[in-house]
């Protein structure tokens, strides 16, 4: 990923909660048969000085598992929201009127190892906590239990653990750090009021930071 200095993101904190708040992730890899990606919800899992492991889920009839050797290096990126920005929304162009449209976003390439877990207590265990993670927001959070355990056991069956080790965190946040501050503002509140309000309040508090 080509990333100029002013949208380098380097700092592992904030690459993991980027992480955490857009699970979907793209799983990149290569094998015999050529790239591919699969596009599956993670869990990060946090532990004392790495960089993390993510944690997911395939069907046992996805070739994946049997494609991809154990231990392969693989990439999966994460995106935040993004936002197309248009030139009207800059202040400088109504004094210089040489602006072009541009399209801003926040992405994390986590690189690392990957490894299948064909075992029943992995695959629960996963499930468990991408379930509560997920289902923390409802009202009344849907729970294993809820289902007969018949049902739950036969689902598990049907699908297989994948765990990646992160190797590198890899960060691109592209949010008009080459601007004014006061054009960066200009589309951070745009696309607030547009209702784009997490990608704006990431412009809002990058022309903060400019400021200072």
């Amino acid at each position: 990923m080509y990333i100029p200095p002013q949208f380098e993101e380097s700092r592992v904190g904030v690459l993991q909660e980027v992480i955490m708040r857009n699970p979907l992730g793209s799983l990149v890899t290569c094998s015999g048969d050529g790239i591919d990606a699969n596009h599956l919800p993670f869990e990060l899992v946090l532990r004392s000085g790495a960089l993390g492991v993510l944690q997911a889920h395939v069907a046992r009839n996805n070739p994946l598992w049997h494609e991809v050797a154990q231990g392969s290096e693989v990439l999966v990126i994460f995106r935040a929201q993004d936002a197309y920005i248009s030139p009207q929304w800059y202040p400088s162009k109504q004094d210089f009127h040489q602006q072009v449209p541009t399209w801003n976003y926040r992405v994390v390439h986590a690189f690392g190892r990957v490894t299948f877990h064909d075992d029943a207590q992995y695959v629960r265990r996963v499930v468990a906590k991408l379930t509560k993670s997920n289902e923390a927001t409802q009202p009344t959070p849907w729970k294993m239990t809820d289902s007969p355990k018949e049902y739950i056991d036969a689902m598990l069956k049907k699908i297989v653990g994948v765990e990646i080790e992160i190797t590198r965190l890899v960060g691109k946040f592209k949010l008009g750090q080459d601007e004014e501050a006061r054009d960066i503002r200009g589309a951070g509140d745009a696309l607030v009021s547009r209702n784009e309000r997490e990608i704006g309040l990431a412009m809002l508090e990058c022309a903060d930071n400019k400021d200072i």
